[in-house]
């Protein structure tokens, strides 16, 4: 069904004449008596009575103007979904419980009247996620970009360095280092970092590899990975295993569990994420966000700190 032909018809309704309706549409008089005639052979029956006087609405034109409105209505919902300055701003964070997910939030808590979706894009890598970026799926992702340079090469996207989250360690409180409130990287050079699961060939399994490597640690993937509340489960209850955990994440656990953020120091390790966006994307909302992140990335101290040399 032609929907031009639809508002044409609700606008003569509203009007009661086809040439008050033409001038609120900006067509002829005649282009708008065509679409409605369109229209009324398609349907079938005659919407309008016609007079010297004008036009009033018959029994059937009475019935199909509030269905008439529903389908414009819907078309106006069709459109703020996908267009850009009519949808929300659409932010792939990875995990609403890591870095970009609370930084995200707390960004709304400042600006409530920004329209935004939360995603979190069913395949992870990296390279889905530029793609994602590139076709309008998102408007901004954030990624560990091992090779900028190659990865965005011959495309439109941006990349610019916004967060740095620094590690902590997560320990139950039976651990010795329960009670320590800093611990420093070579003191873990024998204390195996349990991170079950982690996937190789991925930003994250690159980041920890160079840690690994830089500073004597072992990162301890073996075993399935259930998920977190599995675990912090075995954190608090274990005496022996620990694991990283972003200053900037927030997992939830239950208080009886007592576990413990240690920060780590000389020198903190930081995760460094990188916004991606398209440089031609005309999302009105856009902006004020990449602005945010850069202030808040520009505000935080980055003294004594760890990075691999490929996020430099």
């Amino acid at each position: 069904m032609d929907l031009d032909a639809v508002r044409t018809f609700v606008t003569v309704a509203a009007e009661g004449q086809f040439q008050a309706a033409a001038d609120e549409l900006g067509i002829t008089q005649q282009a708008a008596s065509k679409r409605i005639g369109t229209l009324e052979r398609e349907l079938g029956v005659a919407l309008f009575a016609r007079s010297p006087r004008g036009v009033r609405l018959t029994v059937d034109g009475q019935a199909f103007l509030p269905r008439a409105r529903d389908l414009l209505a819907a078309e106006e919902r069709a459109l703020d979904s996908v267009l850009p300055g009519r949808r929300a701003l659409r932010v792939d964070v990875l995990n609403r419980r890591i870095a970009p997910g609370t930084l995200l939030r707390t960004y709304y808590q400042l600006h409530p009247e920004i329209d935004l979706d939360v995603v979190t894009l069913s395949d992870a890598s990296a390279e889905a996620a530029l793609a994602a970026v590139s076709d309008g799926t998102v408007d901004v992702t954030f990624r560990a970009l091992r090779n900028k340079k190659r990865q965005l090469a011959g495309t439109s996207l941006r990349a610019e360095r916004v967060i740095s989250n620094r590690h902590q360690l997560l320990v139950g409180p039976r651990h010795p280092l329960a009670a320590s409130r800093t611990v420093t990287i070579s003191q873990l050079a024998n204390q195996p970092i349990w991170m079950p699961g982690l996937p190789a060939d991925t930003e994250q399994s690159a980041y920890y590899d160079d840690l690994a490597d830089t500073f004597g640690l072992t990162i301890d993937v073996l075993g399935p990975n259930f998920g977190a509340e599995a675990l912090l489960d075995e954190i608090a209850a274990s005496t022996t295993r620990v694991t990283f955990i972003g200053e900037n994440d927030r997992y939830v656990w239950p208080a009886s569990h007592d576990l413990r953020r240690i920060t780590v120091v000389d020198p903190t390790p930081v995760y460094p994420l990188s916004a991606v966006w398209r440089e031609d994307n005309p999302h009105p909302a856009l902006g004020p966000f990449l602005d945010y992140l850069r202030e808040a990335h520009a505000s935080q101290d980055h003294g004594a700190e760890w990075q691999p040399r490929w996020a430099e």
